[in-house]
């Protein structure tokens, strides 16, 4: 999945509109122009479209859990220069409060069968020795379990 898919399948989720998505930016303390955000919402073959870089997904996801959690006074957190599957995940369960029991009922809404210990392996450090790279379509399934949940 590219970051781009990400962030319209939360919005999509979500059903979140323009002013909403600019406020989620700007949450996270990251000034977002509304055509900048259109092309970032474009689909691939638009020839406005454009691609939303990890630092700028970061802010999003950041502003997300600010959104749904309440933003914390003091300093805000600092976007990731890079992202990966599984630090979109962790963003994802912090802002929606999810402990593992949650993730894993949206993944059997997916079809999707997963063990806690499985999962648990995609939130330790990547050095760990059980440490899991998520792969895209577990991050697929994840959304997807999501879509089915919020958007009934």
């Amino acid at each position: 999945m590219n970051n781009n898919d990400i962030i319209r399948k939360i919005r999509y989720i979500f059903d979140y509109n323009d002013s909403t998505m600019l406020k989620i930016f700007k949450s996270a303390e990251k000034e977002v122009s509304i055509e900048q955000l259109s092309n970032w919402l474009k689909k691939d073959e638009d020839e406005n479209f454009e691609g939303i870089y990890d630092k700028d997904l970061a802010s999003f996801l950041n502003g997300f859990i600010n959104e749904k959690r309440g933003k914390k006074d003091g300093m805000q957190m600092k976007p990731e220069k890079t992202l990966t599957n599984n630090i979109i995940l962790r963003k994802i369960k912090i802002a929606l409060n999810f402990k593992d029991i949650d993730v894993l009922e949206l993944l059997d809404l997916a079809g999707i069968t997963f063990s806690k210990h499985e999962l648990s392996a995609f939130f330790r450090k990547a050095g760990q020795k059980q440490y899991r790279m998520c792969k895209d379509q577990f991050l697929r399934n994840f959304l997807y379990g999501m879509e089915l949940k919020y958007r009934k």
